[in-house]
């Protein structure tokens, strides 16, 4: 098995405000999308793009809504205008992959996402992406190993010496976030439930349950 060094990234798949503001402590960048934007209540997109731009200094991934090729390039390069750090979001289709080649060769990051297979990763590598988000939890829903899928594309990614970073998306519980790291994954990225998981378990709270208990009767002694 092949591997390359790799610099762990922890991401926030959300839109909500008040959830980044949180936890922008402990993640490294924000991915959107336009299922997560129209939670937002805030009607303005790019608002909410810009504001999470401020809260977060590492990439920003801010999904077009068109899918033909020159409304994709021109929302492409609006979104790359609202802040430094965003990270244009294209969907692994034809079009969507010649605006990913077109907006890299202009120096702009860019995140492949809906990507189901590894030849889909290897076309958004091609095309210069500098994230590729294969989803996990979808590809489970239709009976197929998500996890499976980081690691072939990983594997063929370190064998090739390809640049590109893979970005596990589709997190459904904390075995997926923790498994597309142990197989290769660059990069994850967490709903906030998610996320809120990696804080707690059963044993550490009876732990401090414990600890207070046998202070208290210390006290007492």
């Amino acid at each position: 098995m092949y591997k390359k060094v790799r610099s762990m990234e922890i991401f926030l798949d959300t839109a909500e405000i008040e959830s980044i503001e949180k936890y922008s402590y402990f993640i490294d960048g924000v991915t959107t999308n336009p299922s997560l934007m129209a939670l937002n209540k805030e009607k303005e997109p790019y608002k909410v793009i810009r504001r999470i731009c401020e809260i977060v200094q590492g990439p920003v991934s801010a999904e077009v809504l068109s899918d033909q090729h020159d409304e994709m390039l021109n929302e492409g390069l609006a979104l790359s205008k609202i802040g430094s750090n965003v990270c244009v979001k294209l969907p692994c289709t034809l079009d969507g992959l010649k605006v990913c080649k077109e907006l890299s060769n202009q120096g702009i990051a860019t995140n492949v996402t809906l990507c189901f297979s590894a030849a889909q990763a290897l076309m958004a590598a091609q095309c210069g992406a500098t994230y590729v988000s294969p989803f996990i939890g979808r590809l489970e829903d239709i009976g197929q190993d998500g996890i499976v899928l980081i690691e072939e594309i990983a594997d063929i990614f370190a064998m090739q010496k390809i640049e590109t970073k893979i970005l596990a998306a589709s997190i459904r519980n904390i075995n997926h976030f923790t498994q597309a790291l142990q197989v290769g994954a660059d990069a994850v990225t967490l709903p906030t439930k998610v996320l809120e998981q990696c804080f707690v378990h059963p044993l550490t709270t009876s732990g401090l349950i414990k600890f207070k208990e046998d202070w208290r009767n210390r006290a007492k002694n």
